[in-house]
């Protein structure tokens, strides 16, 4: 058996079934990040995150970008756990002949993407390799009472999320395929390819609100964020509302491109996916909103553990467990 016969996942599970538990671990394996019980009630949640060049960095984007995605990465497994990103470390690989002004970029980058969620670079360590590779973590500190775990969801649960799904997905197809695009939305594309955004401040706020039984960021793709929740909620879901931006819709039609693929099994997006207490939903909303964002309603938890669309005329469509996955063929 090969690594390529099992993929990212199954080696996951291997791995997993090789290391001890800890005691005072309060995340159970596979969640976003790690998450650490201090004696003082608060828990310690670290996300590490990886980097590789030739399968992670798509053309086009400069050293600065690299750099600042890293962060975003990072920052974003450890805010939808609820906690304040307070530091980044990192470890930088590359070539002995790479310019060093270009690993200066990289690090500005690090460094800028650090500032922008109100934390800071602290360290890291450099080593030599055959190519770029960025490893980052990130870590923070939260309240137990906030933490948000991906198992807490329940039936009649309220599905949600913070933005709008398809960008990131037509925007590689343009880079990777060359696919045209009218110029006017063609920017829009890249842009959230080359410097996407962590919800970090919306995340803190809906943990501090107390309104969500689990979260999950959707970076791997909406579909494999779903069966993720559903997976360690033991639940499933019924999506009536998949906000898909009219721009998204366009770029499908030109191409004959199935808008529903785009939105659910592009990954590259950091929006959070999270299960709302139906009682609390307006608290919810106003917290997000507080902080500049918004909470779209997207569907319900149910029972059964399929996961579904269900379209205006109510017909009903299986969403499949795929996405990227390192290790196979996408």
């Amino acid at each position: 058996m090969r690594v390529r016969d099992i993929g990212e996942r199954g080696l996951i599970e291997k791995i997993f079934g090789i290391i001890d538990k800890c005691d005072k671990a309060v995340l159970p394996l596979g969640d976003d990040a790690v998450g650490y019980l201090i004696d003082n009630g608060c828990v310690l949640v670290v996300n590490v995150d990886m980097l590789v060049w030739s399968t992670d960095v798509p053309p086009g984007m400069s050293f600065r970008q690299v750099g600042r995605k890293i962060v975003t990465m990072c920052v974003s497994d450890v805010a939808v756990k609820g906690a304040k990103p307070l530091g980044i470390l990192l470890s930088i690989g590359i070539p002995k002949d790479f310019p060093v002004k270009d690993v200066e970029e990289i690090v500005r980058g690090v460094n800028e993407g650090s500032r922008e969620y109100d934390t800071y670079l602290l360290g890291g360590d450099t080593n030599e390799c055959n190519e770029v590779i960025l490893d980052g973590i990130a870590f923070g500190i939260v309240d137990r009472d906030y933490l948000v775990t991906r198992s807490g969801a329940n039936p009649g649960d309220i599905l949600a999320i913070t933005g709008y799904f398809g960008y990131t997905a037509a925007g590689l197809k343009i880079l990777l395929e060359n696919m045209s695009v009218p110029t006017d939305i063609r920017k829009k594309f890249l842009e959230t390819v080359y410097n996407p955004r962590a919800k970090v401040k919306e995340a803190i706020a809906l943990a501090k609100s107390r309104t969500l039984t689990s979260s999950i960021d959707s970076s791997d793709g909406l579909a494999w964020s779903l069966y993720e929740l559903g997976k360690s909620s033991g639940v499933g879901f019924i999506v009536e509302n998949l906000p898909i931006p009219e721009e998204v819709k366009k770029f499908a039609e030109i191409h004959d491109l199935d808008p529903y693929d785009l939105a659910l099994y592009g990954g590259e997006e950091f929006e959070l996916v999270v299960t709302v207490k139906p009682a609390t939903w307006e608290k919810a909303v106003e917290a997000v909103k507080k902080v500049g964002g918004t909470l779209i309603k997207m569907g319900k938890v149910t029972k059964d553990k399929k996961i579904v669309l269900v379209d205006k005329d109510g017909v009903e469509r299986k969403i499949e467990p795929r996405g990227y996955e390192h290790f196979i063929d996408n």
